[in-house]
């Protein structure tokens, strides 16, 4: 039986850049690139992309480059993007609002096919043509439509309880922007955004930056 290749995360991090700007070569009708061009517009370099595509396979052409389309298409189907994956938003204020509007606005096939919540106030709005559930209401709903993604935008209090549904109910990646760090099982994929964090990592970097321009 032939071995999985371990892929770094550091590459796979990568790949969604490599999404965005063939994206944008293809809409602007560019046919092939160098991995030169390409990593003069992405800020990597050439031996860089070569490295990270060639995890992958052999997809350039020597003296030719990179046929965009064809590129676009092999990163998109290691992305997963050719699989239509089902996903439900817990938490339904500013951070959920905004994650479901902007999924949807990138043109991604990523259905989303629940939103639940615990206030009452928020119970009942559409967002997205999709009505607010209540939580209460989530084990019943995972039970009779089979969900992949779990993205949770509630309280540290609350995020370990809906966690523990989901992965009960046959939900195998979570995208977690509460700020806590969750429990899962091994086979279950998980994803952190904290913003706090990010901000912070933002904030000490320019700190170091003023040492470094101190006389």
């Amino acid at each position: 039986m032939e071995r999985k290749k371990v892929i770094s995360m550091a590459i796979i991090k990568r790949l969604p850049k490599y999404h965005r700007y063939l994206m944008e070569l293809l809409i602007n009708k560019v046919d092939s690139i160098s991995s030169r061009q390409l990593g003069e517009k992405i800020g990597f370099t050439a031996t860089q992309i070569r490295q990270d595509l060639n995890c992958f396979g052999y997809f350039g052409q020597q003296g030719f480059g990179y046929n965009v389309k064809e590129l676009l298409k092999q990163i998109s189907k290691i992305l997963g993007l050719s699989e239509k994956y089902k996903m439900i938003i817990i938490g339904a204020g500013n951070i959920g609002q905004a994650i479901a509007n902007h999924t949807r606005s990138q043109g991604l096939d990523f259905k989303l096919v629940g939103i639940f919540d615990i206030n009452p106030k928020l119970i009942g709005l559409k967002i997205q043509d999709i009505k607010v559930i209540d939580i209460d209401e989530l084990e019943n709903f995972l039970k009779v439509t089979p969900t992949d993604i779990g993205i949770i935008c509630v309280s540290e209090d609350n995020a370990q309880t809906v966690t523990d549904i989901m992965v009960k109910n046959g939900v195998k990646g979570i995208w977690n922007f509460a700020p806590v760090d969750l429990d899962v099982p091994e086979e279950i994929i998980l994803e952190n955004v904290n913003l706090i964090e990010s901000l912070l990592t933002l904030s000490c970097l320019m700190n170091e930056m003023q040492y470094d321009e101190l006389p």
